[in-house]
């Protein structure tokens, strides 16, 4: 009991903290920041979109992890392996949300910048790819056959792994129409002015999508744990019966 409730002070201050971050990240992008010169406000779109495009590459390493730790461990420790599935299904849901939130917000900067909504760019059909792959992770961890749910869904984890280096990567293997890098060797750089935006963005939304995989991890958790009880109720009352 003392333990669950030192958890949830982690988790509310925890959240607290994360909604002061993204608050100081709203004010810099929208208020502080220098407008650019070409693109005007419709630049400032590029705090939330480059924060989420970084972050949705970030978590589906843990998505990986996470599998991976159960394929060691399905048969050496079943409890080791049930907490790593439950954190490799709370990885790939937050992950389609935040590749999701990078097409979508990359898709509301095309339409004005580009005059269309979609073109089959290398960087975007990449992308794309990663979200579906995720996306058809969490159908088959609705529709597989009872009890191989966490290997073919661990095996899809390692194979939908392959295209994270492939987004990263597509804008210096391919000509592209997306917009070079502004950070690393290759970046174009931006202004100085516009760094904090960048880092109080990235840092709170951070902080917002490892909320998210917690608390999705404690409610898959606590799915797992009931689904053990009830298991054991049904196998108790099964010997109990007369034959």
């Amino acid at each position: 009991m003392a333990r669950s409730s030192t958890l949830r002070t982690v988790a509310w201050l925890w959240l607290a903290a994360t909604v002061a971050v993204l608050v100081v990240g709203f004010r810099q992008a929208i208020f502080l920041a220098p407008m650019e010169e070409t693109m005007g406000n419709l630049q400032r779109i590029f705090y939330y979109h480059l924060a989420h495009a970084i972050l949705g590459l970030i978590f589906p390493y843990i998505n990986l992890a996470a599998s991976l730790a159960f394929l060691y461990w399905r048969r050496r420790d079943p409890l080791k392996a049930l907490t790593a599935d439950a954190l490799a299904v709370a990885s790939a849901e937050i992950t389609v949300l935040f590749v999701g939130i990078t097409l979508a917000t990359g898709m509301l900067w095309g339409k004005p910048a580009w005059g269309i909504w979609w073109t089959w760019d290398a960087r975007l059909t990449t992308e794309l790819i990663l979200w579906l792959l995720y996306i058809s992770y969490l159908m088959l961890r609705r529709f597989s056959p009872t009890g191989q749910t966490g290997v073919l869904s661990a095996v899809l984890a390692v194979f939908a792994a392959i295209d994270i280096p492939i987004v990263y990567m597509s804008i210096q293997w391919w000509r592209t129409q997306h917009p070079a890098p502004v950070f690393g060797p290759e970046g174009g750089g931006i202004d100085p002015a516009m760094v904090p935006a960048v880092l109080w963005n990235l840092a709170g939304w951070a902080m917002w999508g490892i909320f998210l995989i917690a608390l999705r991890f404690a409610v898959e958790r606590r799915h797992q744990i009931a689904e053990q009880d009830a298991a054991l109720l049904a196998l108790e009352a099964s010997l109990e019966t007369p034959q």
